[in-house]
């Protein structure tokens, strides 16, 4: 969550960068648009859509190639959401940020019979620094980039980011930089070049702390509330075999095994109707009966 908050900083702080970088281009008036489209709302690592004069630039980050749904059913998704909205020239970049070896980071395009969509991939370690090196807003991902030596392109970004004039940018490309920087050095190492006090010091970097302990509380709240209710619904299961048990003698492992895939909602309406059976065959004509 921490390199989802900071990639989404960096895009919304210097979409130019961005938009010079991937488009070749410069751009004035840039709009970031909502993350979240209409329908229902599909996200992911991170996702940031850049309006120009007459195009859309949609940014979407992975850390990892994994993604449910697989990431080219999402991107015709998000394509398909886009135009429909807004009616224009859609550019779609995908850049992976942690090499691997996966099939899945050389996958540009959705193919299904009578439909085919692209879109662009970038793979981050396979690419020239230089670029990168040139504006402060692409510093953090330059760390990430093609090298043969990579504690001397540590040292080279932290130098650049030292020559920043301006203090609060200097510090929050700096905790940037860490930030994405641990995706593949040692905490050790980008101390060497990077001031760690950066860190703590950085309205950033507690902004981007406090977003995702928010969501991870949010998450927290969600599981909370589904473990609740499976426990809930274990504690009804046991009621109601210990009354079938009573009433009905012992039950067979067949009819156990179904009663364990009841809700909790079906194992309250048993509970209400288990008085009236007299035999297994009850049981067995009940949980029939829910099933069809």
């Amino acid at each position: 969550m921490t390199y989802d908050n900071t990639l989404k900083y960096l895009v919304e702080q210097y979409p130019e960068d961005f938009i010079r970088y991937l488009l070749a281009s410069e751009a004035r008036n840039i709009q970031i648009l909502k993350t979240e489209l209409n329908q229902e709302p599909i996200r992911a690592d991170s996702v940031t859509f850049l309006q120009t004069a007459n195009q859309i630039l949609h940014l979407e980050f992975q850390t990892l190639p994994a993604s449910t749904p697989p990431l080219p059913l999402r991107m015709l998704d998000y394509w398909v959401r886009l135009y429909r909205q807004y009616n224009c020239d859609i550019e779609q970049v995908v850049i992976f940020l942690k090499p691997t070896n996966s099939e899945a980071v050389f996958v540009d395009q959705f193919t299904a019979r009578n439909t085919s969509h692209r879109y662009r991939v970038i793979r981050i370690w396979e690419q020239d620094p230089e670029p990168l090196l040139l504006s402060p807003g692409l510093l953090p991902l330059a760390t990430l980039a093609r090298t043969d030596s990579p504690q001397s392109l540590l040292q080279q970004v932290a130098v650049q980011v030292s020559m920043i004039e301006e203090a609060a940018t200097k510090q929050s490309i700096s905790v940037c930089t860490q930030l994405l920087a641990g995706l593949v050095f040692e905490p050790e190492l980008i101390r060497q070049f990077l001031r760690r006090e950066d860190m703590r010091e950085s309205t950033i970097y507690q902004e981007i702390l406090q977003e995702g302990l928010q969501e991870g509380r949010q998450r927290g709240i969600e599981q909370g509330i589904e473990q609740g209710i499976e426990q809930g619904r274990q504690s009804e299961l046991r009621l109601v075999i210990r009354l079938l048990t009573r009433r009905l003698g012992s039950i067979n492992s067949q009819l156990q095994s179904r009663l364990q895939e009841l809700s909790l909602a079906q194992l309250e309406n048993l509970g209400e109707v288990l008085l009236d059976f007299a035999s297994e065959a009850d049981l067995m004509n009940w949980l029939n009966t829910i099933e069809n």
